[in-house]
């Protein structure tokens, strides 16, 4: 079971039910029935979506972010070790883009895969990557953490499409907690 591909554009194929899209790799597989009902119903849980509002409707009938969503649900059908989503949240909003991009990094924690996430945002690839490859004309210019990125842009290219504001970027890189630091308590003793 190679890779799973979330594509641009969803790519649901219209005259098929939520649940039917789900399966159609499964079937593919040639999974019996009752599996591949198992892991639909599972899919769509883990996706957010309410399981009985969503598996009988058509793709029409579902918000852009939703679609998404069983996009998603349709590339992990079979549980590929890696996969590879090309610019999924290219179609939606900002609001729901934002949504999204928080809703795959939970479930990133919950399902462990390795995703290959391509996007021309450089602050998605930022909030999403833990490794961020960076290609001009086909090739590869840079490769590296976020915070190595911004921090040490490889070339004048490199600088320029992570923008003038890296040091802005930068400061996203950090949670509250991280840049805390213990404070000791000073105590003197007085004789009043």
């Amino acid at each position: 079971m190679g890779i799973g591909y979330v594509i641009q554009q969803i790519g649901l194929l219209p005259h098929r039910t939520i649940a039917e899209n789900i399966a159609i790799v499964p079937r593919l597989y040639k999974w019996p029935k009752e599996r591949i009902a198992e892991r639909v119903d599972e899919l769509i849980v883990m996706m957010g979506l309410d399981l009985e509002m969503t598996r009988g409707k058509y793709p029409s009938q579902l918000s852009g972010g939703q679609m998404q969503r069983v996009g998603v649900a349709r590339a992990m059908a079979v549980d590929p070790p890696i996969m590879l989503m090309d610019e999924p949240f290219g179609a939606v909003d900002p609001i729901a883009r934002t949504h999204l991009q928080d809703e795959l990094l939970r479930l990133q924690k919950e399902i462990k895969k390795t995703i290959v996430f391509v996007t021309h945002d450089i602050n998605e690839a930022i909030k999403m990557g833990n490794k961020i490859a960076i290609f001009n004309v086909g090739k590869l210019i840079q490769f590296g953490t976020p915070e190595e990125i911004l921090t040490n842009p490889k070339n004048a290219f490199v600088e320029k499409f992570i923008g003038h504001d890296r040091v802005v970027k930068k400061l996203s890189l950090y949670r509250v907690y991280e840049a805390m630091q213990p404070v000791g308590c000073l105590v003197r003793d007085t004789e009043y």
